[in-house]
C-alpha cells in the first residue's frame, strides 16, 4: 500500500523568486488533497516536477484570497476545464474554501475566464463552500476545516484524520491562534508557517506582518504536545542553509521531529511507535 506524504510543491512567501510559493499535495494510498496553487501559471511546472499529473487533482482547498495561495487556482480551472470536456480529465474537481474565496474565485474566473470555462463552474469544477468546524470524506480521509481565527484576511485551516489514524493539522500561512487549540494540541503533524528565523527578525520584520519565526513555532509544538513539526512559507534568501539553520531554532524549543523540505521534497508521514 502507498504511503501517505506530502509533496512540497512549494515552500516560499508571497515574495519568493527563488523557490515557489507554499502549497503542497497530500497524498495518501487512497487519493490525495491539494492545498492553495501558489501565485500563478509555474503550478504546471512544479506539478511535472513533482510527477503529480493534473489527471490526479480532483480536491483542491483554498486556504485565502492572497495571491500567492489563490492565483494558481484559477490557472488549475483554466487547465483542468477544458481538458474535462475534452474527455481527457475523468470526473470533477472540487474546490473547498470559505465563502469569500468563493466569491473571488467566481469574480476572477467571470473576468478572466472564456466563457466556456467559466460556465464549468457548479458544474464540472465544483465549489464547495465549507463552515468552520465542518468535516467532509475526501477520499480516505476525514477532514475538518477551521477558521484560523486572522487578523488579515479569512484564513481557514484544515485537520486530516489519515487512513492510519494519524491526524495531520494545517495551519495556513499564518501563526497559531487558540482559535485552533483544540486541532493543534496533541496533533501528530503539523504543518505550520516560520516566515524566517528569530535572530533575522528585525531584517524581515515577520511580527508586521502577522507570521513567526522558526523558533515561535518551535516553542509552540512542544507547548501543544505536537509530535512532528513541518516548517515552510519562509524567506528565500538563505535557501543553501536553510534546513539547518530553520531546524536548529526551533530545536530550542521543539524536542520532536523537525522537517524544513525544499520545493519539490516529499515529506512521508509515517506512523510512529513510542
Amino acid at each position: 500500500m502507498r504511503d501517505t506524504e506530502v509533496i512540497m510543491l512549494g515552500t516560499g512567501n508571497a515574495m519568493c523568486t527563488r523557490c515557489y510559493n507554499t502549497c503542497f499535495y497530500l497524498r495518501t494510498p487512497g487519493g490525495g488533497l491539494m492545498v492553495d496553487a501558489g501565485g500563478g501559471n509555474g503550478i504546471f511546472r512544479q506539478l511535472y516536477r513533482a510527477r503529480v499529473a493534473v489527471e490526479q487533482v480532483h480536491h483542491l482547498f483554498v486556504t485565502h484570497c492572497h495571491t500567492d495561495h489563490i492565483m494558481g487556482v484559477i490557472w488549475m480551472i483554466r487547465k483542468i476545464s477544458p481538458m474535462i470536456h475534452k474527455g481527457k480529465f475523468q470526473g470533477t474537481l472540487t474546490i473547498y474554501c470559505h465563502d469569500e474565496a468563493r466569491d473571488a474565485i467566481i469574480t476572477m474566473c467571470a473576468l478572466m475566464m472564456p466563457r466556456k470555462i467559466y460556465s464549468a463552474l457548479g458544474h464540472t469544477i465544483i465549489l464547495r463552500v465549507v463552515e468552520h468546524g465542518e468535516t467532509l470524506p475526501i477520499d480516505d480521509m476525514q477532514v475538518t476545516f477551521f477558521d484560523i481565527g486572522s487578523d488579515k484576511t479569512k484564513q481557514f485551516g484544515f485537520e486530516a484524520i489519515l487512513p492510519d489514524g494519524q491526524r495531520l493539522v494545517c495551519l495556513g500561512d499564518e501563526p497559531y491562534s487558540p482559535m485552533s487549540q483544540q486541532w493543534v494540541t496533541d496533533c501528530d503533524w503539523l504543518l505550520c508557517e516560520a516566515f524566517c528565523l528569530y535572530k533575522d527578525r528585525n531584517a524581515f520584520n515577520p511580527y508586521e506582518k502577522h507570521h513567526s519565526t522558526a523558533l515561535d513555532a518551535g516553542r509552540m509544538a512542544q507547548e501543544l504536545h505536537v509530535k512532528n513539526l513541518v516548517l515552510y512559507h519562509t524567506e528565500d534568501t538563505h535557501l543553501s542553509t536553510r534546513r539547518i539553520t530553520y531546524t536548529a531554532e526551533a530545536q530550542e524549543h521543539f524536542t520532536g521531529p523537525i522537517y524544513v523540505p525544499d520545493d519539490l521534497e516529499t515529506v512521508k508521514i509515517i506512523k510512529t511507535t513510542i
